[in-house]
């Protein structure tokens, strides 16, 4: 949908201004046989595997797609095995295509930027960009290399070959930049045309069915939140003696120190039957203890 295509372009904006600070701020070649590949090669991977996690763990999908699958009401289901592994498949591949925009949106960035790569392949160059008139080692050669993406390290003797070692390693970096985003568009736009062939649904349907989705989440959304706010409501009322946010209240209750203890710390979600659970210490407090205690009345003078 719209809102889909808007987050797919915001993520791609700011990993692409991400990359630029990134690369201003941080990337500096070690210029050194043996370093050069191993840091090239982690600027342009680690931030791209850092995003794909991103992409995954910022996915309400992923969530509600592993959340409670191992729980023993879950193991209890069993639904159509067949259906429900086509169902899964579909799920990771829509979090997945959300998840790779901002990473393959990285390495393009910097493929077509050309100083990574630049970095990392310098010294595997072939050796005949060193001109005929230099008698060296092969190892001296690569020293050579890898001292290219730092102008200030090349002898004045080496600067023309530098330059076009430069120019041949920027073009296949850009090259495979551009290719790169080339089989993403196509695949991207063949996904989709696979999707729309094989959908039950006519194209007016498929719309109406994204925005029923759509609104139905956001109307679930609303009622969790007032139903948990009048669901805490109750308890908080119990432990305090009135509702939060009342004008005129006529007394309040003084909770004991053993009260006080009891909804304090830490604690874990408590199943209490077959069908419910305790979801908070006040919670399960509420659920327990009768209503009694000390009572203050707030128009009276202390």
């Amino acid at each position: 949908g719209k809102e889909a295509v808007i987050a797919n372009a915001v993520i791609a904006m700011l990993t692409i201004g991400g990359q630029q600070l990134f690369s201003f701020f941080t990337f500096s070649c070690p210029c050194h046989v043996g370093l050069n590949l191993i840091y090239g090669l982690a600027f342009l991977g680690v931030p791209a595997l850092i995003l794909l996690v991103l992409g995954y763990a910022l996915n309400n999908q992923t969530w509600r797609l592993v959340t409670g699958k191992r729980s023993p009401l879950q193991e209890k289901a069993t639904p159509n095995r067949l259906l429900q592994c086509k169902l899964v498949c579909f799920v990771l591949c829509s979090i997945t295509g959300r998840a790779l925009v901002a990473p393959v949106t990285w390495l393009a960035v910097t493929l077509i930027n050309g100083s990574y790569y630049v970095c990392a392949m310098s010294e595997y160059v072939s050796m005949h960009y060193y001109g005929a008139g230099i008698n060296v080692t092969a190892s001296e050669r690569r020293r050579i290399l890898a001292a290219f993406p730092c102008s200030q390290l090349v002898p004045p003797e080496l600067t023309r070959a530098r330059d076009e070692v430069i120019l041949l390693l920027r073009y296949q970096s850009q090259v495979a930049g551009w290719l790169l985003i080339a089989v993403v568009v196509i695949t991207v736009f063949l996904s989709y045309c696979l999707a729309s062939c094989f959908s039950p649904l006519s194209f007016l349907h498929f719309r109406y069915w994204s925005n029923y989705v759509h609104n139905e989440q956001e109307l679930f959304d609303e009622a969790t939140d007032q139903h948990s706010r009048l669901y805490a409501m109750q308890h908080v009322r119990k432990f305090f003696g009135f509702v939060p946010g009342s004008e005129n209240v006529k007394e309040i209750r003084i909770p004991s120190l053993k009260e006080w203890q009891a909804i304090s710390g830490l604690a874990f979600l408590k199943r209490v039957d077959k069908e419910h659970y305790d979801y908070s210490l006040l919670h399960d407090w509420a659920l327990k203890e009768s209503v009694d205690g000390k009572y203050l009345k707030t128009d009276e003078d202390p």
